[in-house]
């Protein structure tokens, strides 16, 4: 028993190896964090960028005469400014430019993006992934009222 007591006694003052299973023990937590972040700042880098082509494409579409006019001047704005976002494929930007069904004097400019080809969805699944489509609208009142 004595022996036992001097066994439990030596293990309890003995700290060589404490900085490695510290280690072991946080480098989980720490590669969390570090993938979290880079996996949702570059997302929300993305729906940033999709939010602000639907709203200067709204803007945009102002200019328009008719609804056809105002659709175009949309789409324009999208497919001209996409390829100044670089984390946006402009060939995966789909662009809806129409009234609104709720109010006539609205227009509302939706735009989609599959974001399916991002390397976020390569990286490895330490955090759960984001959704692939993102959608966003933005919606602009029409005349001088």
């Amino acid at each position: 028993m004595n022996r036992l007591l001097q066994i439990v006694r030596t293990f309890q003052r003995a700290r060589s190896g404490t900085s490695a299973v510290e280690f072991a023990l946080i480098l989980p937590v720490l590669l969390m964090l570090v993938f979290g972040i880079v996996v949702f700042g570059s997302y929300l880098a993305v729906v940033h960028g999709v939010q602000q082509l639907a709203a200067e494409a709204a803007r945009s579409s102002v200019a328009g005469l008719s609804e056809a006019e105002r659709a175009s001047l949309a789409s324009g704005y999208v497919t001209a400014n996409a390829a100044s976002y670089p984390l946006i494929a402009p060939n995966h930007l789909t662009v809806n430019a129409a009234t609104s069904q709720s109010d006539a004097k609205v227009f509302v400019v939706t735009v989609n993006y599959d974001a399916s080809d991002m390397f976020i969805y390569s990286l490895p699944s330490f955090v759960p992934a984001p959704p692939r489509s993102i959608v966003r609208a933005a919606a602009i009142p029409r005349g001088g009222y």
